[in-house]
C-alpha cells in the first residue's frame, strides 16, 4: 500500500505539497550547483542586502545547495525542518533582491508584483518548518513521532 494505514488527509497533503515544490527546487537549483562560479558569486553576492559582503561564491554556493539538496530532502521527508528553514532563508534573500530592483516611488501593488512568487514561497516553507513532515516521510521512519509534535 501506498500509504500506511494510519495516514490521515494531513499527512497526505504534506507528502504533495513536500514533493511538489521539492521538485521544483531540484530542477531550480540544478543549472545553479552546476552553474560555476561566476553563478555562484551572483547568488551570494545578493547577501550584500543584508550587509553580508564576503565569500561572495561560497554563499552563492550555499544557497544552490539548499535549493538543490534541501528540494531533495523535503520530497523525503528527512531532516525537512532545516532543509525548510533554508530555502526560506534563500527565498528571503531572493525576495530581498526582487524588491531592490523596484524603483523608490513604486506604490505596494509593484512591490508585492515584484516579489510574489518568492513571498509566497517563503510563506509556504515558514509553514513546512512548523508543520513537520507528517507521518509519510524518512523522518517519521527513522525518528517516530519525535520530530512531528
Amino acid at each position: 500500500m501506498l500509504f500506511p494505514k494510519t495516514s490521515k488527509p494531513l499527512d497526505i497533503g504534506l507528502l504533495v505539497i513536500r514533493v511538489g515544490l521539492g521538485i521544483l527546487f531540484v530542477i531550480a537549483g540544478r543549472p545553479k550547483i552546476t552553474g560555476g562560479t561566476q553563478m555562484r558569486a551572483w547568488l551570494g553576492g545578493n547577501m550584500s542586502l543584508i550587509g553580508i559582503t564576503f565569500w561572495p561564491v561560497f554563499r552563492g554556493f550555499m544557497a544552490a545547495f539548499a535549493e538543490f539538496v534541501g528540494g531533495i530532502l523535503v520530497i523525503l521527508g528527512f531532516m525537512k525542518r532545516p532543509a525548510a528553514f533554508l530555502i526560506a532563508f534563500t527565498m528571503f534573500i531572493a525576495t530581498l533582491m526582487h524588491l531592490s530592483t523596484v524603483p523608490a516611488e513604486s506604490n505596494i501593488l509593484d512591490l508585492i508584483k515584484a516579489s510574489q512568487l518568492t513571498l509566497a514561497l517563503l510563506i509556504v516553507f515558514a509553514g513546512l518548518m512548523i508543520t513537520g513532515p507528517g507521518k509519510i516521510s524518512l523522518d517519521y521512519i527513522v525518528f517516530g513521532n519525535k520530530t512531528g509534535k
